[in-house]
């Protein structure tokens, strides 16, 4: 596969930016994990933006008012908990697909046992001692 010559996009972050994930990664009950997929970041850029923190190069802009850091953890909250519900809904339909499968497998194997042991050419006496061919074009 050919090199690309175009250069890679490298994405800058904002140090208010910056400030605003550490201290949601900061707070209690809270992954960085969580956190940076939420955010759309690799957790290992978080966690160096933590260490940065911690020694004072990336400083929180003062003069703005922060969200509410509750607000944020609810949110984070709610998209978990969204994204369990849609691993389960995954799993269910994953379960009804493979149980379909099953199904038609099932009628195919039944009809395929009664197509080769039914006679068809068998006089009933319960439809006039005709075969079952004979009398579904008699009623038909």
């Amino acid at each position: 596969m050919p090199k690309s010559s175009q250069p890679r996009k490298t994405w800058r972050y904002s140090s208010e930016f910056k400030a605003k994930a550490v201290q949601l990664s900061l707070m209690t009950g809270v992954q960085v994990k969580a956190v940076a997929e939420t955010l759309d970041i690799h957790p290992f850029m978080l966690s160096r933006w933590r260490k940065e923190y911690r020694e004072g190069k990336i400083m929180a802009d003062k003069r703005k008012k922060i969200v509410s850091l509750a607000k944020d953890k609810v949110e984070l909250d709610k998209i978990k908990s969204l994204q369990k519900e849609v691993a389960k809904l995954k799993q269910e339909n994953e379960l009804l697909k493979k149980w379909q499968r099953f199904l038609a497998e099932l009628r195919h194997a039944l009809n395929s046992y009664i197509n080769r042991f039914y006679n068809h050419q068998r006089i009933h006496s319960g439809i006039g001692y005709t075969n079952p061919a004979n009398f579904e074009r008699v009623v038909a």
